[in-house]
């Protein structure tokens, strides 16, 4: 019986545990609503499992939890009608917090600022709400029959007051008197995105307010329709959502719908993964694969941590792999607790286990999608292969599963798995040491004139235009067999594979130093380094390349590649292939006067580079001019 008013002390090992709360909580002090419409979900839960198992046999009623606020009183109240407290159990779950070493704690996380991690350690749930309070009041009545309802009231220090209560249904009332300091949290759409953020799907309806509506109510005496105003509860979750289905219940328009739903403007994803394992761990949740391309670090923290159904993070690194954060969707454990920190997801073995399980299940699911309709599978490779590359290159194993259906796609538009296009190009790009050489364009536009020169030459050029290839394409030479892969402009055609086959020059000795001699006064330039060549008559009168190991050097600068930092300052050097076989060649030697020699060597170096779009300003212009001249 809780007739009389009783006093006492909460029973810590430190008289300033509300000031460490308020203190190393308040900056991720919203969750003290999580916290509240938690517990408040647990009591009508337990209610129910009652109920199922014949321990209640009271009506159950409506369950609904609600959440309201009163701007002039400065309160916020959450209220359920779950299971219910008697006196006795307020101060055994409340009064007593599960504390071990309060002094350790101060010492510990006197430099953090991690809520969730001082949460979940200590058991705080609850006394988050000192957060945002100066005072707390707990209303219950136990489901108990007979049980007297008790008021339980705290303001801020290790003192309480437990009195009777003229409470007469069951369930508790959570009161928090609002501080001055947390006001904001005294506003209706402060509130609902709140509870929007953490409550959207959990298992008991909660409400937030009234909602009205319109409704026709017949016909007045001149036939024109009439109206009322209907005023009915504002359910701000679903309480069954997608995740929680059996699959074989499920459309493909039911996961569309519930993509919509957590996503409103985004496009319609590929394809999705339904998850539901129960051993050797707790996992359920649905991963859709969106449409991603090449911005997708804008893409990233699109999948949403939840246990139980109550929101936990959307940074979800450590539980999902990394290569896989790109894609969208829910993840619900019970095996990661509510109150989950970085460290705990780090180390705790559960987390790597469901880190693995979902590398499987997606490397099952493409798998089963390329068996299924290769045909349909080429056409979403441009979406996802950025998925597929991104886990080859960072994950050993993904790189096991995924090579029968990882796919190369060639400048003609054509798809081949990796088996596929050694089997294609082998007898044609083995050079003489035995390497396979694969040929690859960054850009098709820009390096057109390369990718024809090769075909000429019936080699084969691959697209590698991704934001990943160039890691793409060095993973693929560690895994791949006797095989190094070269971008198409990284040499003249006839060098591109060495097969130890040597063309004829029409130029004497005594040429080819003068044509050298020409081109160099006439680009005057010491990052090109000019060497006079025998390529084929048909071949472009100057050909301008950088190495692919240069080229890689610098690639790897720019996006930040350790011990190649230095090279990002180094002016780029290329190498300046002339056709000595060119007719254009015996033109230049032929020209009258120096100037028109070099007039010439001009114009076809900068022909050279206008095929590369490396022609730009002054340079552009003076191009211009010149071609105006030849052709007048």
């Amino acid at each position: 019986m809780a007739a009389v008013k009783e006093k006492g002390s909460i029973s810590i090992h430190t008289e300033n545990i509300f000031p460490i709360i308020k203190k190393f909580l308040y900056s991720d002090h919203e969750i003290f609503l999580r916290e509240l419409v938690s517990n408040a979900v647990d009591a009508t839960q337990k209610l129910k499992k009652l109920a199922s198992l014949g321990e209640f046999n009271g009506e159950l009623g409506d369950l609904k939890i609600e959440v309201s606020f009163d701007k002039k009183k400065k309160t916020i109240t959450v209220s359920d009608k779950g299971i219910g407290m008697t006196a006795d159990e307020i101060k055994k779950y409340i009064n007593q917090i599960a504390f071990s070493g309060a002094t350790e704690f101060v010492e510990k996380f006197k430099d953090k600022t991690d809520a969730k991690d001082i949460i979940g350690k200590f058991g705080l749930g609850f006394y988050s709400a000192f957060m945002v309070a100066d005072k707390v009041e707990v209303i219950s009545k136990s489901y108990q029959p007979e049980s007297d309802a008790a008021k339980w009231t705290c303001d801020g220090s290790t003192e309480f007051e437990i009195s009777a209560s003229k409470k007469e249904t069951r369930g508790t009332d959570v009161i928090l008197h609002i501080n001055s300091d947390s006001e904001e949290f005294l506003d209706e759409w402060r509130l609902k995105s709140i509870l929007e953020k953490y409550c959207k799907f959990l298992p008991v309806e909660i409400k937030f307010g009234t909602k009205e509506e319109s409704v026709e109510d017949g016909e007045d005496q001149e036939g024109k329709k009439k109206y009322k105003t209907v005023t009915s509860d504002r359910i701000i979750n679903n309480t069954q959502p997608l995740w929680t289905k059996s699959p074989n219940d499920l459309k493909d328009e039911d996961y569309l719908k519930f993509y919509k739903e957590l996503y409103p403007f985004s496009e319609d994803p590929l394809f999705w993964i339904h998850l539901n394992v129960d051993y050797p761990f707790n996992l359920t949740g649905i991963l859709y694969f969106p449409k991603v391309k090449n911005d997708f670090e804008l893409q990233k923290n699109k999948i949403q941590l939840y246990s139980r159904q109550v929101f936990i993070t959307d940074e979800v690194k450590d539980v999902v792999p990394d290569f896989l954060m790109l894609l969208h969707g829910v993840l619900d454990s019970p095996d990661i607790p509510l109150n989950v920190s970085r460290s705990y997801l780090q180390s705790d073995a559960n987390v790597k286990k469901i880190s693995q399980h979902i590398t499987k299940k997606v490397a099952d699911k493409l798998q089963e999608l390329y068996k299924k309709d290769r045909a349909d599978f080429e056409k979403k490779w441009d979406d996802i292969n950025i998925f597929v590359k991104y886990g080859i290159i960072s994950d050993e194993k993904f790189y096991d599963r995924a090579k029968d259906f990882s796919l190369l796609k060639n400048s003609e538009g054509k798809y081949f798995t990796l088996e596929e296009y050694k089997e294609k190009v082998k007898a044609n790009q083995t050079d003489k040491d035995k390497q396979l050489i694969y040929l690859y364009a960054s850009d098709a536009g820009k390096q057109h004139s390369y990718i024809e020169a090769a075909k000429n030459k019936a080699y084969d050029v691959l697209l590698m235009d991704g934001i990943l290839d160039n890691h793409f394409i060095n993973t693929l030479e560690q895994k791949l067999e006797k095989t190094h892969i070269k971008r198409v402009d990284s040499d003249t055609a006839d060098k591109l594979i060495d097969k130890d086959e040597k063309l004829e020059t029409v130029l004497t000795k005594e040429e080819q130093d003068q044509v050298k001699s020409i081109f160099d006064k006439a680009i005057n330039n010491s990052n090109m380094t000019v060497s006079v060549e025998a390529m084929a008559m048909d071949d472009l009168p100057v050909v301008i390349t950088m190495s692919e190991f240069m080229r890689r050097m610098k690639d790897m600068a720019k996006m930040g590649g350790g011990g190649y930092a230095f090279m990002g300052s180094m002016p780029d050097s290329y190498s300046v292939a002339v056709n000595g076989n060119h007719g254009i060649i015996q033109k230049i030697l032929k020209a009258e006067t120096e100037e028109q020699k070099l007039k010439l060597a001009k114009q076809a170096y900068d022909l050279a580079l206008l095929s590369q779009n490396m022609l730009t300003g002054a340079d552009l212009t003076n191009f211009i001019k010149r071609s105006v001249e030849f052709v007048a």
